[in-house]
């Protein structure tokens, strides 16, 4: 696991200073404190922070070709680096050390750009190629580790987080409105966006080539063109089980202890299961590791404890508690733009108490983008079905008397769940499909919320594109794939990929994600939609391919989940916390948004009229995240807001 930077000048000819390169890496020794290595050639430098899983002692980054032509950094694991090694050892490639990153510059050498097809891992990628004095960057197929770059005047500069990037002086910190309103509405920007108008997230399944001053950004592996084909339940169930513990085995590649995630829920818990298979045959043991909270509504430790109990493994938990205040401040100037899934906190939590124990471990992520475990799959399925019956101001009047009653403090509940479900029908476009219950801000409330200025900056464009591109690139027909892909290509890679790879770098900690393996996925979505969701069923196949793997218990409980009780938290211990980064003074010398309207959101969250948590705490991440930049942001012209 590294953190990587590179820069590519415009003239493939032109010294690249080597201390220039090193700047930026220096600012991503979290994600790799072991080690740093360095190369600057005529047109390009490259540079890696690493921490090291395989091959410890040899394998130190840049790696370079035979020739000397062609050199790599790279941050990730390659899983079937052994069959690659074999297969490109035989084609007269010669390897230097045990590194399955050395074996991208040979893949590459010898398939060009087709080689990152040929790649199954998590992986984000550098190289430079002096023969045609390109730099050439690519990103796994679910977006696991990430890779941002800017197209400048002089050239092209490349990192693993944004943070690395803004220490030079040729990039803008202009924000993209547009992008802020985004992140308003999801809590999270959408690949290609970054809140940076200059900076720019390679998507995921993407590589990038930097040549002769132009940029050219193409995919190379799309989940939409997999086949669907039918299958009997009993042996999509089959196939699936062997597929998860083949992932399972192939990513406990490692010459370091690892360990597992564990919060109870089906897709960990299948995890841990096969994982405690596959370390018996390995000789090696593995600790789980959980987070759970005093109010019993979020708290989950009692199913993590049974799973590790049930599995033979060493087992440590922490709790969660309103203290998290402490790690506000410095995990919101960690992220490199404004970031509000609350569920970064525990993520942070469990990551920290895991890097006590090990270096690396594996997670369930990526489950419910593959098999529908999200409440919205069913929630869609119902409107669908009432949207028939049902004008649209039927749904308006119930939301509306929905609205005047008090949320509930429990984590979901039947009320809770039935106001959500009104406000998605009733407020958000219906083209959006599932994604209406993704959202937290609709129009009108974002229009009330933004200063005019804020207003003509951000809503003239359209906030939901990229979610509408991606609903519009699945063709196959099957609608319960197309809700699957989108969130696979938005929410997977842009929220839970993104916490998940900022939250454990923090604490120099590997994450591996066996659901996101590209046989896992591409098997996946060659089964129908029915056999994933069906009415309020979710998960079917899955669930039938863990029976008998995982207690009764695990499989058939409701999903969670992994939350906190932040709409409690700002009423009460966060509250002093939420005044004092949302005081009228501050939104008025940002001159974004509405000191009256902030206000009165406030007031009503506070006294429990309503649950405004989403917009409060995405309000305050964004204060405090443009506070935490090393120097003053370069507004676009925003007038005085009028409170």
């Amino acid at each position: 696991m590294c953190g990587i930077a590179a820069i590519a000048d415009r003239d493939p000819r032109a010294p690249v200073s080597a201390d220039a390169v090193h700047q930026m890496v220096r600012r991503l020794v979290h994600r790799g404190p072991e080690d740093e290595g360095l190369i600057a050639r005529p047109g390009a430098a490259l540079a890696m922070r690493r921490l090291s899983f395989m091959d410890i002692q040899g394998g130190q980054q840049p790696f370079s070709n035979e020739r000397g032509d062609i050199h790599v950094v790279g941050n990730g694991e390659i899983y079937n680096y052994p069959d690659l090694r074999a297969e490109l050892s035989a084609l007269g490639h010669v390897f230097r050390s045990g590194s399955d990153i050395e074996a991208v510059v040979h893949a590459y050498e010898e398939w060009g750009g087709d080689a990152f097809a040929r790649l199954r891992g998590m992986f984000a990628v550098a190289l430079h190629d002096e023969r045609t004095g390109a730099l050439v960057a690519a990103r796994d197929r679910a977006g696991e580790k990430p890779l941002f770059y800017a197209h400048t005047p002089q050239g092209l500069f490349l990192a693993s987080e944004v943070k690395a990037l803004l220490v030079r002086p040729e990039i803008s910190r202009e924000f993209d409105l547009g992008a802020l309103d985004q992140f308003m509405t999801y809590e999270y920007v959408m690949a290609p966006r970054t809140l940076f108008t200059q900076i720019r997230k390679l998507p995921a399944a993407h590589h990038l080539v930097y040549r002769d001053g132009a940029v050219e950004v193409t995919r190379y592996w799309d989940a939409a063109d997999t086949p669907v084909r039918e299958w009997a339940l009993p042996d999509a169930a089959q196939a699936v089980r062997e597929a998860l513990a083949t992932a399972v085995d192939r990513q406990m590649m490692s010459d370091v202890p690892l360990g597992v995630f564990l919060s109870g829920g089906i897709d960990s818990s299948a995890i841990a299961a096969f994982m405690a298979d596959a370390a018996v045959r390995r000789g090696v043991t593995v600790t789980s590791f959980s987070m759970g909270f005093r109010d019993e509504t979020y708290n989950e430790l009692p199913y993590a404890r049974a799973v590790a109990e049930r599995f033979g493994l060493t087992h440590v938990e922490d709790l969660v508690t309103a203290d998290v205040a402490t790690l506000f401040d410095p995990l919101v100037a960690h992220l490199d733009e404004p970031f509000a899934d609350v569920s970064l906190f525990p993520t942070y939590m469990v990551s920290r108490l895991a890097r006590q124990h090990v270096k690396g471990v594996l997670a369930g992520d990526g489950g419910d983008e593959l098999f529908g475990g999200y409440d919205a799959y069913a929630a869609q399925a119902l409107a669908s079905r009432l949207s028939r019956v049902a004008p649209d101001v039927a749904w308006r009047l119930a939301d509306r008397a929905a609205s005047v009653v008090p949320p509930s403090e429990q984590k979901k509940g039947a009320l809770n769940k039935v106001k959500r479900f009104l406000d998605g029908v009733a407020h958000h476009p219906a083209d959006l499909g599932h994604f209406r219950w993704s959202t937290f801000m609709n129009q009108a409330s974002r229009a009330r919320l933004y200063t005019p200025a804020m207003r003509e900056a951000s809503l003239g464009g359209d906030v939901h594109r990229e979610v509408r591109d991606a609903l519009g690139a699945y063709q196959a027909g099957d609608v319960v794939n197309r809700e699957l892909y989108a969130d696979l290509r938005t929410y997977l890679a842009d929220d839970i990929l993104v916490k998940v790879d900022r939250m454990s770098m923090a604490t120099s900690l590997e994450t591996r994600a066996p659901f996101l393996d590209a046989d896992v996925m591409t098997l996946a979505f060659s089964m129908p939609g029915h056999l994933k969701v069906r009415g309020h069923e979710r998960k079917i196949v899955l669930k039938e391919a863990l029976r008998g793997v995982l207690p009764d218990g695990i499989l058939l409980r409701r999903k969670e989940g992994f939350s906190i009780p932040m709409k409690n938290w700002l009423r009460r211990d966060l509250q002093p916390l939420m005044r004092d980064l949302l005081s009228p003074e501050r939104l008025r010398r940002r001159g974004l948004f509405e000191p009256r309207e902030v206000d009165r959101l406030m007031q009503e969250h506070v006294a429990g009229r309503a649950n405004h948590a989403h917009q409060l705490f995405s309000l305050m991440v964004f204060e405090r995240w443009a506070d935490a930049l090393d120097a003053p942001v370069q507004l676009p012209r925003v007038a005085t807001a009028v409170s």
